[in-house]
């Protein structure tokens, strides 16, 4: 099998100036890694969040993966989404493969709201390889008064 790397501007950038260091100078800019593939290639299972006073909602993009390959956890206001892909043969028996950049493995994603979600309101629906998630804010209880004898 061949491999052919992609061509990328920053790697072009960070090897044709030996002198400067920008790897280093970019290092705090670096994106989550979370997904590994077979050939050292990085893939991130990216998410939207948002709130209304009732309830966060998340949007996470994980493309060609059945929901029972899912795992959804939550932890107080932590966040545990793990996904397995899996891909079959991609070729036949008579060809040979010349690239690939198909993936497959286990891939996961752990983040935390500012308020506790209440476990047993959430709500997730898997359609389209997008995970959509309600996760209820969990009731803090009122402040009261006491009155002291």
């Amino acid at each position: 099998m061949s491999y052919l790397p992609r061509w990328s501007q920053l790697r072009t950038l960070l090897h044709s100036h030996p002198n400067v260091d920008v790897e280093a100078y970019l290092r705090g800019f670096e994106p989550r890694i979370v997904w590994a593939g077979h050939n050292g290639e990085t893939f991130d299972i990216r998410l939207d969040l948002s709130e209304d006073g009732d309830a966060y909602y998340v949007k996470a993009d994980i493309p060609g993966v059945d929901r029972n390959d899912i795992d959804l956890r939550i932890d107080g206001n932590t966040i545990h989404v793990a996904a397995e892909i899996k891909h079959g043969p991609a070729i036949g028996k008579n060809e040979k493969e010349i690239y690939s950049e198909r993936f497959c493995g286990l891939a996961s994603r752990t983040f935390s709201v500012p308020e506790f979600v209440d476990e047993v309101k959430v709500a997730a629906h898997y359609e389209n390889g997008v995970l959509m998630l309600t996760l209820p804010k969990k009731s803090q209880g009122q402040t009261r008064k006491i009155a002291i004898d």
